[in-house]
């Protein structure tokens, strides 16, 4: 069979949290009893052992999802599909649930669909991923390797890459919006992409002595929080975008509209053919 999990949990109104999840195997004739007793196994590693009988109105966000995931694999489903299932979830609901599915769905045999526009689910969750571009397959793997290699702005900007597409000659790249990148690779040469990943991009308030060869001056353009890291985004003659410590943040005294150099090390970007 099919088991299936809706980003807007679909669960039954008028249904326990209990017979939501035995309803797939009373579907199938099993008798109500050893139905409840799976239903029960399943919320109990679901952590919801205490919400048995809690209808769904009862139960908050993150809860009714893993109500929902609970339902989707008590009858063992050859194929398991997930439909952003994290989407409608505030932040830290997301986290509650992706490690409960990590944990979880290793238990459930057959294969597992995950549809996803979040990076960090996919990376989380999967183990090879499919990226579609208007409706068409651009890129699969890993996402460690698509992240080396990304082969569109899209993809780029989906694993949060630096990507830009020049023309590579003696150790420089003439990258197309303008601005040149040196890398240390002098044997690629015609049309190339250059990868730079965020946290090989270092921050100054003015240009730095050191061996950073690549110094790309430029204005912040915004900052985004990423737990302890911040994400500032650059926008310059080569647009960029730097992944640092917050305390590496409050270090340098910059906020949007702050003037700053990115630098990179030439051994720090991945040249490629395009």
């Amino acid at each position: 069979g099919v088991g299936m999990v809706f980003q807007d949990y679909r669960l039954f109104p008028f249904l326990s949290a209990r017979d939501n999840v035995a309803f797939p195997l009373r579907s199938r004739g099993v008798d109500r009893r050893e139905a409840r007793r799976r239903a029960d196994e399943w919320l109990a590693r679901m952590g919801l052992a205490d919400r048995a009988r809690a209808l769904p109105r009862e139960l908050s966000g993150g809860q009714a999802q893993r109500v929902a995931l609970a339902r989707a694999v008590v009858a063992h489903p050859r194929v398991l599909l997930l439909d952003e299932p994290l989407a409608a979830l505030d932040a830290q609901a997301r986290t509650e649930i992706r490690r409960t599915l990590r944990s979880q769905l290793t238990a459930v045999g057959g294969a597992r669909v995950l549809v996803t526009h979040d990076p960090l689910d996919a990376s989380a969750l999967a183990d090879r991923v499919v990226i579609l571009e208007a409706g068409r397959i651009v890129q699969q793997g890993l996402l460690a390797q698509i992240a080396l290699h990304p082969r569109s702005p899209y993809v780029a900007d989906l694993v949060g890459i630096n990507l830009y597409r020049g023309r590579a000659s003696a150790g420089m790249v003439e990258i197309e919006r303008g601005g040149v990148i040196v890398v240390a690779d002098h044997r690629v040469r015609g049309d190339v992409y250059v990868a730079v990943h965020p946290r090989s991009v270092g921050l100054h308030r003015e240009v730095p002595r050191g061996s950073a060869r690549n110094h790309f001056p430029g204005t912040v353009a915004d900052i985004d929080a990423l737990g302890d890291r911040v994400r500032v985004r650059i926008e310059g003659s080569v647009p960029i975008i730097a992944e640092v410590t917050a305390a590496a943040l409050r270090d340098l005294q910059i906020a949007p509209g702050s003037p700053v150099v990115a630098s990179v090390k030439a051994t720090e970007v991945t040249v490629y053919a395009a």
